[in-house]
């Protein structure tokens, strides 16, 4: 079990198409906070049917594209 399986649930049952999360709640949907372990996790969200395409340090805030 992955430590952002709540969030990959979370974004699962509740997104379609492109859409775009900022940090807070991509931290609310995963129920803890989001660090730099996220960019190796992310790897793990296709088997969700999404994808990461774009971190914006600058927005806080992640893209993610339906597969």
């Amino acid at each position: 079990m992955s430590k952002y399986d709540q969030l990959w649930q979370y974004i699962k049952d509740n997104k379609t198409g492109d859409f775009e999360l900022s940090f807070d709640e991509i931290e609310k949907a995963a129920g803890l906070p989001i660090d730099h372990s996220f960019l190796h996790y992310k790897k793990e969200l296709p088997d969700y049917g999404f994808e990461v395409k774009k971190i914006s340090l600058k927005n806080k805030t992640v893209k993610f594209y339906q597969l």
